[in-house]
């Protein structure tokens, strides 16, 4: 069942994202000093009384968005508190109330839904006591909260607890988190709305709509998924202050995704910020499907093959990738494309015997061995044994570690998955010294 919505809403530059990162004790929205950064709506599970609650930060209210996106956020907004359980209204200690503070009052009374009125950036008693002025808001005694101090939190939390009572919900661990990264106007925003069946983030064809990470929850039949929406990522040359924001964010999605979906433009060619964020999921050691997005649009729907020899040639280092030829706008191939990508979960989280693993890497070696570099001990690969999973990763006892150079290590990795049940994700080889029985003896 999914979990009750808290929705935060109020005008620009109230404090509302610090309040949802004060609340979750992570920082899950951006928070800058420009007004009208959060355009989506981001949210994260917080525990309240026996469950859970879903907080959802929304833009703010009136913002004029100089990339002609108002009706956007606002319609994110409005449906925000339409799904709500509880509002927090919050309020500027700082301003007192202002006319905008009244439009978003009057919105929400036509909503009939519990208001909490809380009065933010009270980080001293004289705000506490000005705070109380907020009643001709019409939502009763505002609770007066420091965001960035801390103050207030659990008395809040402790209010929200007595509004939701059993509505509250237990909380699942979903069974994938999908981080989709790309590079700006891929279509990851389109491809999020065609997985969660609604508009849930912001589609616009102006070039770095998404500015946050926004996780999506979404159900295939009984499973459920988190798909991590991130920003769209432009060249470091030409990055500003929010860019790097969005680039940072793109980059802890990767790390705490358990698969990415590399989005790439059909009609672009593969350029320096595609070939930068491959890198670093290779570096990152995660699984990856290389999404090839806009086919309808590419000049020739039937050069599936060409476009594979492009793409490897393109991205070596993904080359164990797999390629998935989307068209998010229709919904084509999205769901195939999660289905792939759960297979790919799976592979990473394979474990494989000490006795199959060193037989297949007899055969390898006996096939190819390393070859004699320095010194005077003849290469030797005594024994493998694989320690973890997510990724694979195997420890090789060797006796000479100048042998096993990059170029062999990819060889054996290469050969490993040919012969091992993850030859689609990437693997973890590490070499230890070891001395042989004979060398202890010397």
């Amino acid at each position: 069942m999914a979990l009750p919505v808290v929705a935060i809403v109020g005008r620009p530059n109230v404090g509302k994202s610090s309040l949802l990162n004060s609340l979750v004790g992570k920082m899950i929205s951006i928070v800058d000093a420009q007004a009208g950064v959060t355009r989506d709506r981001i949210s994260a599970p917080l525990p309240v009384g026996e469950g859970y609650v879903e907080m959802v930060d929304t833009g703010g209210f009136g913002i004029e968005d100089p990339d002609k996106l108002t009706e956007h956020v606002e319609t994110q907004i409005r449906y925000a508190m339409v799904t709500a359980e509880l509002v927090l209204f919050v309020v500027d200690a700082l301003t007192g109330p202002l006319p905008l503070d009244v439009r978003v009052a009057e919105l929400l009374r036509h909503q009939a839904k519990p208001v909490i009125l809380v009065a933010n950036k009270a980080d001293n008693e004289m705000l506490v006591g000005q705070s109380h002025e907020f009643q001709t808001l019409g939502f009763g005694e505002p609770m007066p909260v420091s965001s960035i101090h801390g103050f207030g939190r659990t008395e809040l939390i402790e209010r929200m607890a007595e509004v939701m009572g059993e509505k509250v919900q237990p909380h699942a661990e979903p069974v994938m988190k999908l981080a989709i990264v790309g590079k700006r106007n891929a279509g990851k925003s389109t491809f999020i709305n065609a997985l969660a069946g609604e508009q849930r983030v912001i589609v616009s064809e102006t070039p770095g709509t998404t500015r946050d990470s926004v996780d999506v929850r979404f159900r295939m039949g009984e499973r459920e998924f988190v798909a991590i929406d991130t920003a769209g990522v432009r060249k470091i040359g030409k990055m500003r202050d929010l860019d790097y924001y969005g680039y940072h964010r793109a980059q802890r999605s990767i790390r705490r995704a358990d698969v990415v979906l590399l989005m790439i433009d059909s009609t672009q060619s593969i350029g320096v910020v595609d070939k930068q964020l491959a890198s670093y999921i290779v570096e990152q050691f995660k699984p990856a499907i290389i999404v090839v997005n806009k086919w309808d649009l590419a000049q020739d729907r039937a050069a599936q093959e060409d476009y594979r020899e492009y793409i490897d040639k393109a991205l070596p280092h993904l080359g164990y990738a797999p390629i998935s030829f989307s068209t998010a706008t229709e919904g084509v191939n999205i769901r195939q494309t999660v289905d792939l990508a759960e297979q790919l979960f799976e592979q990473a989280g394979t474990r494989v015997g000490t006795g199959e693993l060193n037989a297949a890497m007899r055969e390898i070696v006996d096939q190819r061995g390393p070859s004699h570099k320095g010194g005077t001990k003849r290469p030797k690969l005594y024994y493998v044994t694989q320690v973890a999973t997510c990724p694979p990763t195997i420890v090789c006892f060797v006796n000479t570690l100048e042998s096993f150079d990059a170029g062999y290590q990819r060889y054996l990795m290469g050969q490993l998955r040919a012969r091992l049940p993850f030859p689609e994700v990437p693997i973890r080889l590490l070499f230890r010294p070891r001395r042989s029985a004979g060398e202890d003896r010397e």
